[in-house]
């Protein structure tokens, strides 16, 4: 059995907003992943059979290897349609924000949804909430927010009215976030919970294949090029990087989502301890970053202080606005301020 997460007192105002609304919106932050995705389409489930008429929305496209989840063709992104999310967001009389803890992770949503003076619900799992909702729960030592969802769906109603929709979108999202359970996963909760939705007939064999061999022939071709052009290990660190600029991204034909977990491969060097990646941005001028780690390197902290990030111990990200040789250099500093703790084993 598991804990309960919320107060009783928590669970009555979430019931109450939950009933006294009909058009919801339910999003997450920009660049949407599988736990974003993930918690989005359970939580729109979860609404649907309630009768209730609720609207996922996403800021931005999300990966093609996300497509096949169940609901996903209800989703509305408002890059592309702003004209018609506006005024959903508009029209709302509840906002549920997922996977997210500050306004500014919606980026071109950000504004018709704080603009919006509805009731606003945050479920999340990253560290620095903003108190921006009017009801928010924020566990960092949850593995996901699905994970986190899935607890609050079942002290909201128990287990048995779950759907096969909802628990197959909620293990991806549980997945996903974990990197397949390799990393903040060692809870017995988390296992727990797989098997409780192992019980409503998901497939987590194909779950996986529907994630993780669904990509395109370019997307392998980058990823070779990657390992031997681009990778470079520095063992004075136990570390390696990577880079993509814009016109590499171009010559392989880059798509949404095709260079997730790239950053995590190299991590299986020997004595490997920390990975960055740097991808310039094809849209704005910045640099995404990416950093894995293992066993006590905290990357939020590197995170923090060099990229304008921030995250969990093992996984986390940022974003520099300059060039590529001189993101180069920062994270050249980043290791030489962190070689203590990258070498103490």
């Amino acid at each position: 059995m598991l804990d309960n997460l919320l107060s009783e007192v928590d669970v009555q105002r979430l019931r109450t907003l939950l009933d006294k609304a009909h058009n919801i919106i339910i999003t997450c932050h920009v660049s949407p992943d599988g736990d974003a995705m993930g918690a989005v389409l359970a939580f729109s489930h979860f609404l649907w059979r309630k009768g209730k008429n609720a609207q996922p929305v996403v800021p931005n496209i999300f990966p093609d290897f996300l497509k096949w989840m169940p609901g996903v063709e209800r989703v509305r992104i408002h890059e592309k349609h702003e004209n018609e999310v506006a005024p959903l967001v508009a029209a709302a009389d509840l906002i549920i924000c997922l996977d997210f803890n500050a306004p500014d992770r919606l980026q071109g949503l950000q504004k018709p949804v704080m603009d919006s003076r509805t009731p606003k619900i945050m479920i999340d799992h990253h560290l620095d909430p903003v108190d921006f909702c009017d009801w928010a729960v924020s566990r960092q030592e949850m593995s996901s927010t699905c994970e986190l969802l899935y607890r609050i769906l079942v002290q909201l109603e128990g287990v048995e009215p779950m759907t096969y929709e909802e628990a197959v979108c909620l293990y991806t999202g549980m997945m996903t976030d974990t990197g397949c359970f390799s990393y903040n996963s060692n809870r017995s909760d988390i296992y727990y919970i797989i098997g409780r939705l192992l019980t409503k007939g998901i497939d987590k064999d194909k779950i996986y294949r529907n994630v993780f061999f669904n990509y395109s022939a370019e997307r392998f071709r980058l990823m070779g090029y990657m390992l031997y052009v681009k990778l470079e290990y520095f063992p004075e660190y136990h570390a390696s990087l990577m880079t993509l600029t814009r016109e590499e991204q171009k010559r392989f034909s880059h798509r949404k989502g095709d260079t997730e977990g790239f950053v995590n491969i190299p991590l299986q060097i020997g004595k490997s301890r920390l990975s960055v990646f740097l991808r310039e941005d094809t849209e704005r001028h910045a640099i995404r970053v990416s950093l894995r780690s293992v066993d006590d390197f905290p990357c939020n902290r590197m995170a923090a202080e060099f990229f304008n990030g921030g995250g969990h111990l093992n996984a986390s990200g940022g974003e520099l606005s300059c060039t590529m040789d001189e993101a180069v250099q920062i994270v050249r500093k980043a290791l030489k301020k962190y070689t203590s703790l990258l070498t103490d084993r």
